[in-house]
C-alpha cells in the first residue's frame, strides 16, 4: 500500500482544519478513512499524532458526513492496541467522548460506544478509561443509559453492553454492579434474551460471566435477590417435551416452553452462557443449586441439538461436573484448586485432541452431506 511522503502528509494535514472548504475537507477525511481500514495505514497514522488530533477536532464539524468519517476513523484506530496510548494519553480523547455520550441528543453516540468498547479490551487501557469514566460520567449512569429505552433517539447504544463487559474485568466495576443495596445487576438480566441485538445480548452475558468469577457472590447470584439461573438457562433451552418429574425440578420460567421456542442463535454467546454456568458450578453451593434445579436435563437436550464443536465441548465439561462425584474435602471450590503443571499440560493435550477429533467428525459429516446432495441431484 502506498504511503504518503512527508510533504504529501503535510499538505493533507493542512486540509484537516475547520476553515477548509467542505468539499476538500471531505476528500481528505475520506482518504484517511480508507487508510485507517488496514493495519499498515493505522501504523502510519500512529506516527502522525497531529493527524489524529486534527481528525478528533473534526468530529464536531458542521458537516455530518465529515464528522461521521472522523468517528469511523477513530473506530478503526481504537481497534489497534498499539494506538490506545496515543488516543488516551497523547490526544486525550476520552473526556470529550464521555461528555458527548452523556448528551441524550448527540447523533454519534453509537460510534462513541464502539470506540470506548475497543479501548477497554486490554487491561492497561481499561484501568485508565475506568478511572476517567468514574470521574466524568459514573458507572451508574452508564447502566442507566443502557437500560433506559429511547435514552437517545439517535442511537441504539447496543455497544454499551460490551463496554460494560470489558469494564467488569476490573474488580471495582464488579463490586459496584454487585452492590446488594443498588440492584444494578438485576436490571441487566432481561437483556440476555434481547432480540434487538446480539451485541447487546453478548455484552450483558459477558458482564454476568465476569461477575461469576467472584465466587463469594455465587450464593447471592443464585438466590432470590438475583435469581440469575433462569436468565442463563432460557437462551439454551429448546421446545423439547420432558417428563413430569423433570419439569418439576426446573425453574418455573423453563417449564412447559412453547413449541416454537428457539435457542440462542450465536454460537459464541451460547459458549459464554455455558462458561458462566461452569463458573457457578465451581463452588459446592453452586453445584448443589444447579443439580437441584435440574440443569442437567436442559444440558442433555441442548447437547443433542448443538452442532458447533467448541460449544459441544463446553457443554460436555459442564455435564461432567454436574453428574460427577463431589470433589474430596478441601477441594470443593474448583476456582481455588491449584492444578499441577504436568496435569494442566495433559488436560490441554486431551482438550486439543478432542477438538481435533470433533473437527474431523464435522468434516466427514459435511462431506457425506455433500455427497448425498450430489447423488440426489444426479
Amino acid at each position: 500500500m502506498y504511503m504518503l511522503n512527508d510533504s504529501e502528509a503535510a499538505e493533507l494535514l493542512s486540509f484537516l482544519t475547520p476553515a477548509t472548504r467542505p468539499d476538500i475537507k471531505g476528500h481528505a477525511t475520506s482518504y484517511i478513512l480508507g487508510l485507517s481500514a488496514n493495519r499498515d495505514g493505522c501504523r502510519f497514522l500512529r506516527t502522525k499524532p497531529d493527524f489524529i488530533a486534527a481528525l478528533f477536532a473534526l468530529t464536531s464539524d458542521p458537516s455530518i458526513a465529515i464528522a461521521k468519517d472522523c468517528y469511523h476513523i477513530l473506530i478503526n484506530l481504537s481497534a489497534e492496541e498499539t494506538l490506545h496510548q496515543v488516543l488516551l494519553t497523547d490526544i486525550g480523547v476520552v473526556p470529550t467522548l464521555l461528555k458527548n455520550l452523556k448528551d441524550p441528543q448527540y447523533p454519534f453516540s453509537d460510534q462513541i460506544c464502539t470506540i470506548l468498547s475497543n479501548l477497554t479490551r486490554h487491561e492497561k487501557t481499561c484501568k485508565t478509561l475506568f478511572k476517567l469514566l468514574q470521574e466524568e460520567i459514573g458507572l451508574a449512569h452508564l447502566v442507566d443509559m443502557l437500560c433506559t429505552e429511547g435514552y437517545n433517539p439517535h442511537a441504539k447504544l447496543h455497544y454499551l453492553a460490551p463496554l460494560l463487559s470489558n469494564l467488569t474485568q476490573m474488580p471495582d466495576a464488579r463490586r459496584f454492579l454487585m452492590d446488594r443495596d443498588r440492584c444494578v445487576l438485576q436490571r441487566l438480566l432481561p437483556f440476555t434474551q434481547s432480540q434487538a441485538s446480539a451485541v447487546r445480548r453478548g455484552g450483558v452475558i459477558g458482564v454476568l460471566r465476569n461477575c461469576c468469577f467472584d465466587y463469594a457472590n455465587h450464593e447471592w447470584l443464585l438466590g432470590n435477590q438475583v435469581d440469575i439461573l433462569p436468565f442463563l438457562l432460557l437462551p439454551l433451552a429448546g421446545p423439547e417435551e420432558l417428563s413430569e418429574e423433570e419439569y418439576e425440578g426446573l425453574p418455573v420460567d423453563l417449564q412447559y416452553l412453547p413449541e416454537d421456542k428457539k435457542r440462542e442463535e450465536d454460537p459464541d454467546i451460547r459458549k459464554m452462557l455455558l462458561e458462566t454456568l461452569m463458573l457457578l458450578a465451581a463452588t459446592k453451593d453452586g453445584r448443589r443449586t444447579l443439580k437441584d434445579k435440574n440443569v442437567y436435563v436442559v444440558m442433555r437436550e441442548f447437547h443433542r441439538w448443538e452442532k458447533d464443536p467448541k460449544v459441544t465441548t463446553a457443554c460436555e465439561k459442564l455435564v461432567e461436573v454436574l453428574i460427577g462425584d463431589e470433589p474430596e474435602e478441601g477441594m470443593e471450590n474448583l476456582l481455588e484448586v491449584d492444578i499441577p503443571e504436568d496435569v494442566q499440560e495433559k488436560l490441554k493435550a486431551a482438550d486439543k485432541e478432542q477438538q481435533e477429533l470433533q473437527a474431523e467428525e464435522e468434516r466427514i459429516r459435511k462431506q457425506q452431506e455433500e455427497e448425498q446432495t450430489h447423488t440426489r441431484q444426479e
